[in-house]
């Protein structure tokens, strides 16, 4: 009689320690439920713009040319880059490495709060000459969407925060937190690079 070994079980503990364990979903389930809700929303929004912008392409490809693509590339790489470090936060602080994690997300933060800096030298000029969202559909699409996302920057920034604030101290951090500011993160990041494509490259 052959005997068969039983598997071996995994702890609570070393499922939030090693996330490809039993399959382990990094972060709060409630973070990603409001993920998947706001990409939902997002894409009725791109959805639309490509409808609309099939039914009059030279007026969009028209006003396309007037939104700033250097900075548009900047924020990308801004980003990236931040979210890079986000992902190295993350991964140190599984490994236990507070102190580090701290660094990686201290960074993060600072790329992500040149974000909006950079925004606001995009807007201003845009709208002192006279491009607003009443100017044409394109323009509306553009300032809303990018506004929604503007805005999930600052919350995301937030949150960062909050990470940041967790991992004082060379205490186990609490990889929960930690995972959902990650995946919040990286879901802006996301967003953002569908908008770049939409609104910058697009032709």
């Amino acid at each position: 009689m052959t005997e068969v070994d039983a598997e071996p079980s995994i702890s609570t503990d070393e499922m939030t320690q090693n996330p490809g364990a039993r399959g382990h979903l990094p972060g709060e389930s409630s973070m990603w439920f409001f993920v998947i809700g706001d990409l939902f929303i997002f894409a009725a929004y791109f959805v639309s713009y490509m409808y609309f912008r099939g039914q009059d392409q030279a007026m969009f490809l028209a006003s396309q040319a007037k939104v700033n693509l250097s900075i548009g590339i900047v924020n990308t790489v801004v980003l990236l880059t931040s979210s890079l470090f986000v992902a190295l936060g993350t991964s140190v602080a599984r490994a236990g490495r507070t102190v580090e994690a701290r660094r990686w997300f201290c960074a993060a933060l600072a790329c992500g709060a040149a974000f909006p800096l950079f925004k606001m030298c995009e807007y201003i000029p845009e709208i002192t000459d006279g491009l607003t969202p009443g100017t044409n559909l394109f323009f509306m699409y553009y300032f809303v969407m990018t506004g929604m996302h503007l805005c999930h920057v600052f919350l995301g920034l937030v949150i960062l925060c909050f990470v940041i604030r967790s991992l004082r101290g060379a205490a186990k951090p609490r990889m929960s937190l930690v995972e959902t500011g990650a995946t919040y993160w990286h879901m802006v990041d996301v967003l953002w690079l569908i908008l770049f494509a939409l609104l910058y490259l697009m032709r």
